[in-house]
């Protein structure tokens, strides 16, 4: 067991905190704790850099989320859905609130957050299917305290049905539009490429480097430049390869750990796919 990572001293609540298994860890969408909450007086209750989802239903009262620099005013039928690596807070209002909650986790979750976000979704909303997630909460919370053999796979069915029913509920294409057109702006990722190209460059690397999810990085460049990130590379590379082609004495090997291609035949396959013609030969016609 771990300290709750929901409920305080002034918000005593049925809770249950989970303890998945390693399977559940290793290849699923995992609970980590679930339950419902009434605040007995004005709290306030703050987290940050907890690798956790959070999904909330305001059942009754009401309370403020603060977020992502913002703050929301909350009701009744409010749901919340947040990353808690960012730092947030929510605190009751003096209609003392009563909240039904879950948090989860997954090595996959960033990029369902991510295409959340894109699709319009807020951190905050009032949903027209109350109903729908109080019962998926109710059944998280009654499959967790059971003692059936297939729990973990129970869990991740409900989990996937409560955030199917969240992309459904996120699509807001005039917010979609206005998070896409800033997302889209990948400059710093391509003069990156243009600067960086003698090194090694994966998209895992350029992942870790500029915070952003590898599948999602390479369709907004695409979208945005008419290439994929790895094909802009390779043009940068094969571009400065025909300048020392031209320009210098070194052999094929060295242009080609020059521009950051370690294997000459690699090189080669690669200058004659994109100029049609092999190095040697484009080195002779100047």
């Amino acid at each position: 067991m771990s300290t709750s990572l929901f409920a305080g001293q002034n918000v005593p609540s049925n809770r249950i905190i989970y303890t998945p298994s390693l399977f559940a860890k290793n290849n699923l969408i995992y609970l980590q704790e679930t339950g419902e909450v009434t605040a007995k007086q004005l709290h306030t209750s703050q987290r940050e850099n907890l690798s956790s989802y959070l999904f909330f239903l305001v059942v009754n009262g009401s309370g403020f989320l603060e977020y992502d620099g913002q703050t929301h005013d909350l009701g009744a039928g409010d749901c919340v859905f947040i990353d808690c690596q960012k730092p947030y807070a929510q605190y009751t209002s003096e209609d003392l609130w009563t909240l039904k909650w879950v948090h989860f986790y997954g090595s996959n979750m960033k990029g369902i957050y991510e295409k959340y976000v894109e699709r319009g979704g807020r951190p905050c909303f009032h949903s027209k299917n109350q109903d729908a997630y109080f019962q998926l909460l109710n059944e998280l919370y009654e499959i967790s305290d059971s003692p059936i053999f297939i729990r973990d796979m129970k869990i991740y069915e409900k989990i996937t049905s409560l955030l199917t029913l969240l992309m459904e509920e996120s699509w807001n294409p005039g917010i979609s539009r206005h998070n896409s057109s800033h997302k889209r702006n990948l400059q710093n990722v391509k003069d990156y490429l243009d600067l960086h190209y003698q090194e090694k460059i994966t998209l895992e690397h350029l992942s870790k480097k500029f915070y952003i999810n590898k599948f999602y990085l390479t369709r907004i460049f695409k979208e945005q430049f008419g290439i994929s990130a790895t094909s802009y590379l390779l043009q940068v590379r094969i571009t400065h390869a025909k300048q020392l082609l031209r320009f210098s004495d070194m052999s094929i090997s060295e242009i080609a750990q020059e521009c950051g291609m370690n294997d000459a035949n690699y090189f080669s396959r690669m200058f004659r796919k994109i100029e049609g013609t092999s190095p040697g030969d484009f080195r002779k016609q100047w």
